[in-house]
């Protein structure tokens, strides 16, 4: 006999279908994907992570198939649609923007801003607090906070309708090995808690609400997840997160948050997520797509690739304010 599907499936399922309300068995049809969507084991998690760098799990695999048999199976020929592109840019101010004034500074941003802008693309944008003079030497511990021009940026993007998502406190690693990056891995909840309750404190006094989290390198210790579920609606993650919290569909409900990572190609270069987002048009399956930009990955041809993506983001780009409300309503799923 099969298990009874518990909340966050529950959840999940509903997340899947919205804006359809679905009654109780379109919703347990779309809650079989997250069947043990929970936080895996280590040793899962590491087999999960291999397998993924292997080839033999991708995104095509793990969320696109079944989620899309899912909603097949749940609304029928109401399951067709467009994808719902979740945009993630990451990050402002650049990690590499201790002098603002080089060239990862508020000016080069703002022209990249302003591709999207004219476009009508909505997108998230992760921001951190503090700038650190070498975010990948753990040794410099010295960090800036934002500059007057920086705050005067974010108070615009915020008029221009941009969500925002916290991006750690100064976006430096703790860990020296590539592998390893990460500004939270290997801290105690507390001082884990301590920095991210700073961070969002530092936004606050500028009057920005940060309601989704995307973790600087995609990494954090799984320990940490909860606390991290009690401060935000929504979790971000990347290809880095598969070995420390497993490769679950996406977005899925976990522990009291929506986790949402995003996966290759989606996650990538403008290039590779408008392939994608043209494939996934054709599919016609209406999922939640997230993806992820780095603006800094655009400079080199002067966002040209951008523009394209842009275009194939047409009527397939969401509102973040919607995912958001989509996640409140389905907090409450029966």
């Amino acid at each position: 006999m099969m298990a009874p599907v518990t909340p966050d499936e529950r959840r999940s399922g509903a997340l899947l279908l919205w804006p359809h309300a679905g009654d109780g068995e379109a919703i347990r049809a779309a809650a079989r994907p997250f069947r043990r969507a929970g936080m895996p084991p280590l040793p899962l998690r590491l087999a999960q992570a291999l397998a993924a760098k292997r080839g033999r799990i991708d995104w095509s695999s793990r969320v696109v198939a079944p989620l899309s048999a899912a909603r097949r199976a749940a609304l029928g020929q109401s399951a067709a649609g467009p994808p719902r592109v979740l945009l993630r840019v990451d990050e402002f101010p650049h990690a590499r923007a201790f002098d603002p004034a080089g060239p990862f500074g508020t000016e080069r941003f703002r022209r990249f801003h302003a591709v999207l802008a004219e476009a009508g693309v909505p997108y998230l944008l992760a921001i951190s607090p503090r700038v650190s003079r070498d975010y990948l030497d753990p040794n410099v511990v010295e960090s800036r906070p934002l500059e007057d021009a920086e705050v005067e940026q974010l108070r615009r993007l915020a008029a221009d309708g941009v969500a925002f998502g916290l991006h750690g406190l100064d976006h430096r690693t703790r860990h020296a090995s590539p592998r390893r990056h990460s500004e939270l891995s290997g801290l105690s909840s507390a001082a884990c808690a301590e920095r991210i309750d700073a961070a969002r404190a530092s936004f606050q006094q500028i009057g920005l609400e940060l309601p989704v989290f995307v973790p600087p390198f995609n990494r954090f210790d799984s320990s940490q997840y909860p606390l991290l579920a009690e401060r935000f609606a929504v979790v971000c993650g990347g290809p880095e997160s598969v070995r420390l919290l497993g490769f679950p569909p996406t977005p899925a409900w976990r522990g009291g948050a929506v986790y949402l990572p995003s996966y290759a190609p989606l996650y990538g270069s403008a290039r590779e997520v408008a392939e994608e987002v043209e494939r996934l048009a054709a599919l016609g399956t209406g999922l939640w797509a997230p993806a992820t930009l780095h603006w800094g990955w655009e400079l080199d041809d002067d966002f040209a690739a951008l523009r394209r993506l842009c275009a194939r983001l047409a009527g397939r780009a969401s509102e973040w304010a919607t995912f958001l409300q989509a996640v409140a309503e389905s907090r409450t799923a029966a």
